[in-house]
């Protein structure tokens, strides 16, 4: 029986014979095995895997090794520079070549790129000082009112010639230029308060702002006038428009 319970206590956990390989630590902690951990609990290998501390991980410098070898962007030469400056003003709004000389001066462009570029935005037609008149007469005149005096104003601060400001201003003849100036003064009498006299003369100062001459805004007022009331036309029949216009003519 002595030998029986011996043999029985042999195959408690003391008895058990430790896996192949997987010795554990001299203090005997039981159940320890080659990964470290105690009673079969994964432990960390060490000196491999791939946590922060490996080669892959943060710190690694690999990053800053692939940035140092990466091929620097080729250096823009000075007409590419220039025809991206052109480009980009461009894309605001049609320019005059004026326009595009002067922004590209203030770039320190030199004057042989710009005239080089220029010259070949000319011969492709993506500047138009012609077109661009023609169409900024159009517009101006028909949308904000402005009479030929005010457009070539205009035309001349955006650098356009004065001969091709000049074709584009035939567009606006002596008909059109009455007739956008009374529309303009029928729209501001709706809302015109104060005596005929003070109306008069605001709507005069309108026209006159809007590059319309003396003589057209006297008679587009005066005509709205006598069209408006009783007052108003009592008003405008006693004024003299060829007189007034005579007089303001040398002021204009």
């Amino acid at each position: 029986m002595a030998g029986r319970r011996g043999a029985r206590s042999g195959r408690g956990w003391d008895a058990i014979p430790p896996r192949a390989g997987a010795d554990g630590p001299d203090d005997g902690t039981p159940g320890a095995d080659a990964r470290g951990g105690p009673g079969g609990r994964p432990g960390r290998r060490g000196g491999s895997g791939g946590g922060f501390g490996a080669g892959a991980g943060f710190g690694s410098g690999a990053g800053d090794e692939s940035e140092k070898r990466r091929p620097s962007a080729p250096q823009q030469t000075e007409s590419e520079r220039a025809r991206e400056i052109c480009l980009r003003q461009l894309a605001a709004r049609p320019r005059t070549r004026a326009e595009l000389a002067k922004a590209l001066t203030r770039k320190e462009i030199s004057e042989e790129v710009i005239a080089e570029v220029l010259d070949r935005y000319d011969e492709v037609g993506i500047i138009d000082d012609a077109a661009f008149a023609r169409a900024w007469v159009s517009s101006r005149h028909q949308g904000r009112g402005l009479a030929r005096r005010a457009l070539a104003n205009e035309l001349r601060q955006h650098g356009v010639d004065a001969e091709v400001a000049s074709e584009a201003l035939e567009a606006v003849d002596d008909e059109s230029e009455a007739e956008i100036a009374r529309t303009l003064v029928d729209r501001k009498l709706r809302t015109a308060r104060g005596e005929p006299e003070a109306i008069f003369r605001r709507l005069v100062g309108m026209l006159a702002r809007k590059g319309y001459p003396a003589g057209v805004a006297i008679r587009a007022v005066k005509d709205a006038l006598a069209a408006r009331d009783a007052e108003a036309a009592e008003f405008a029949e006693n004024l003299d428009a060829d007189a007034l216009a005579d007089q303001a003519e040398p002021l204009a």
